[in-house]
């Protein structure tokens, strides 16, 4: 597409589209062979801080699938490995820390992000992707929210009850507002940082904002979660917010500032869009699905496109990321299936 914006940007815009656009969430990377072989040879953090390794591995599913956006490979730990935090990746599990955020002291590791010189290798990695990419297909920059950035640094991990999260949050509102804060301003820092050097769309991933009731989510993290859309009002981009098991935050999501919505799959895209109001919805295809036989694929994808209805503003991608073993032909199969739709 050269006559107009391309149709990503066009949706999160609402604005007509010659065919719904599609991309995936966790598309770099997971399913796909050419990505597993260079995992063989490399670390995360070793391709993250490697910007021809970032580059290739962001580039392959655009090359394979032929998808709208492309999103940096990255992870919502980087910028904290980037200002020195003690934070590993482990395989089979996630981001690990040695020194969790307790108590106030514990705040001094989480300097202020200064990307040029903290993270010259992401800068670097944005640039040759658009490069790559050219004005057809934009790149989506990418960020944790501080939620889910602040679960980890808090738990010293992954957690499923979020225990000692919530325990702060309630019980030191005053620290944990300390600490959203500053990763809200990183998160900013970042996303700002990558727009400059080229991407044409953020992403706000709060992964695990579904731990959350509506009340709680309103007044401990919705603040800082706007903090970081207002930061990035300027630059004239769409902005997506995303979390996992939200569909009771879908509003309040909305009201952090985002031109555009995900909605995951547990909830009925039409549902969903009627939470988040008149803005953009993206969404929402359960990942599972295509584990399916290809003619379930199809029903269940159709099924999203016809909740969406034709409205203005739908980004197809799925409720979550791509599971690892999916078939990359499915992916492929499922973009020609929806553009022509």
């Amino acid at each position: 597409m050269t006559d107009a914006a391309p149709r990503f940007l066009r949706a999160c815009r609402r604005e007509a589209v010659d065919a719904t656009p599609v991309w995936f969430m966790r598309q770099a990377g997971r399913s796909l062979p050419e990505y597993r072989a260079i995992r063989e040879r490399h670390g995360m953090f070793e391709i993250m801080r490697a910007p021809e390794l970032t580059a290739e591995v962001t580039l392959q599913p655009v090359r394979r699938h032929g998808v709208d956006a492309a999103i940096l490979f990255s992870d919502i730990v980087a910028p904290l490995m980037a200002i020195g935090v003690d934070v590993d990746i482990k395989p089979g599990v996630g981001p690990v820390f040695g020194r969790p955020v307790r108590d106030e002291d514990d705040l001094d590791q989480l300097r202020p992000l200064e990307p040029e010189q903290d993270m010259p290798w992401m800068i670097d990695a944005v640039r040759a992707i658009t490069a790559e990419l050219g004005a057809d297909v934009p790149l989506i920059g990418f960020a944790g929210a501080p939620f889910t950035v602040a679960s980890y640094l808090v738990e010293g991990g992954p957690s499923r009850e979020y225990g000692r999260t919530k325990a702060l949050m309630l019980g030191r509102p005053d620290l944990w507002q300390r600490l959203l804060d500053r990763l809200a301003d990183n998160a900013i820092a970042s996303l700002r940082a990558q727009v400059a050097a080229g991407a044409r769309a953020v992403q706000l991933f709060d992964s695990w904002a579904g731990a959350l009731d509506p009340p709680t989510y309103a007044a401990h993290v919705l603040p800082a979660s706007a903090r970081i859309f207002a930061g990035l009002a300027d630059l004239g981009v769409p902005r997506i917010h995303f979390g996992v098991g939200t569909g009771e935050l879908l509003g309040l999501m909305s009201d952090a500032g985002a031109d555009v919505i995900g909605v995951d799959w547990r909830v009925p895209l039409d549902a969903g869009w009627d939470r988040i109001g008149d803005k953009a919805a993206q969404g929402n295809l359960d990942p599972a699905v295509l584990c399916a036989p290809w003619d379930v694929v199809a029903r269940e994808a159709d099924a999203v496109l016809a909740r969406a209805g034709g409205r203005p503003g739908h980004v197809f991608n799925l409720g979550h990321g791509v599971l690892p073993d999916t078939d990359p032909d499915v992916l492929t199969r499922l973009v020609e299936h929806v553009h022509s739709s």
